[in-house]
């Protein structure tokens, strides 16, 4: 199989991206459980410009985040693994799976309760880390197992985006929607125009990001919009998104999501560890990305190949497709950006954290065993 060099770009740095993110929330957790524990705390919560430097990052730098997932998107539509629809089946299937099983698994122990608003929590992939745990197999990874695992992260991240705008936005300021999207139509009248340069995208960026999050819309949607609204062109080296995508690889797997990850997972331990897996939040959490993503993302990609709609890479078999599905299960910093969006309550959120990483950490184990067993050493 075929990648362009932007791909290739893309997975080295958010692999090598995701080696990091692990040691930053081992450092992260250190910091929040010893003498310095306080003031790193009351340091997130110091306010810039209006804003806590934890909602700067969240509101933020994540903003960024999703403009890099919204161009790789844009490109895996227009050139990639999504721009043939059979191609594309697969994946799609594959994300289906990952959203609907882990939220239903929630949902099984939290509808009707307080915290029912969590059922997007296990939906979420990490893509820096599941891609991080994958390179750690070397040249047993065929070319086609990573662009699956890269197209279905995207895709999920994707709904994820969806499920915030539509069911975490809680009051929404009209006229200052509009005027977000009035900027996105004219931003999306340059492209039509043959505007090239960057510079009008990124201010009118930047004014969209301000209008969406005053609109109580949550700010990160503005990253996949304006992705969508740069011009693609032919794809190739010289074109905007290919220019600015590039740019962003490294900025974003070596210092945005390290960061986030530094804000977001300072958790303090404390009480009865095994109390907190007990919670009816803390079981569908774990169950959802433990169980729910492997069986959903194997079940409905086994289906779709089954009733003739896509098939599966000559290269891969389905003991492949299952562990990566256990990949999927690694939610980290996405599960625990919804988490942010989810809750209000700082124990629960604390609590959800902790069980987050704890159970991205076991599936991630789990698909790293599975793939180290069922792959065979490959050239490409």
């Amino acid at each position: 199989m075929k990648v362009t060099k932007l791909y290739k770009d893309f997975f080295d740095s958010e692999k090598a991206g995701g080696l990091i993110l692990i040691g930053c929330t081992i450092l992260s957790l250190i910091i929040a459980n010893s003498n310095f524990g306080t003031s790193y705390h009351n340091f997130l919560q110091t306010k810039f410009v209006g804003m806590t430097a934890e909602h700067w990052i969240n509101d933020g730098l994540m903003a960024i985040f999703f403009l890099l997932i919204g161009l790789e998107l844009e490109r895996e539509i227009y050139i990639g693994e999504l721009s043939k629809l059979k191609d594309a089946l697969l994946p799609i299937f594959a994300a289906l799976g990952g959203i609907i099983f882990p939220a239903s698994i929630f949902l099984i122990f939290n509808y009707g309760t307080a915290t029912q608003s969590g059922a997007g929590v296990p939906m979420a992939t990490d893509i820096a880390f599941a891609l991080g745990i994958l390179s750690l197999l070397g040249n047993k990874v065929p070319t086609s197992l990573k662009v699956f695992l890269t197209a279905l992260a995207v895709i999920d991240d994707l709904g994820a985006i969806i499920i915030i705008a539509i069911f975490y936005t809680k009051t929404i300021l009209w006229i200052k929607l509009f005027i977000a999207l009035g900027i996105f139509a004219l931003l999306l009248v340059f492209n039509r125009l043959k505007i090239r340069n960057l510079i009008p995208y990124l201010i009118g960026g930047v004014a969209m990001w301000y209008f969406m999050l005053q609109s109580g819309v949550h700010a990160t949607i503005t990253g996949v919009l304006l992705a969508f609204a740069i011009p693609f062109g032919n794809g190739d080296e010289k074109s905007t998104s290919y220019i600015l995508q590039h740019f962003l690889h490294k900025p974003v797997a070596f210092i945005i999501l390290p960061v986030f990850a530094l804000a977001n997972t300072a958790i303090a331990l404390s009480g009865d560890i095994s109390q907190t897996f007990t919670e009816n939040y803390s079981l569908g959490i774990a169950l959802g990305l433990i169980v729910g993503k492997p069986l959903g993302i194997f079940l409905l990609t086994f289906l779709a190949v089954k009733w003739g709609f896509c098939k599966l890479p000559t290269e891969l078999n389905w003991k492949n497709i299952f562990g990566v599905g256990l990949l999927g299960g690694i939610g980290f910093t996405m599960s625990i950006f919804i988490t942010l969006l989810a809750f209000d309550n700082d124990t629960i959120i604390n609590n959800a954290k902790l069980v987050i990483l704890i159970s991205s950490l076991i599936a991630g184990l789990l698909g790293f065993v599975t793939l180290k067993l069922t792959l065979k050493p490959t050239t490409n």
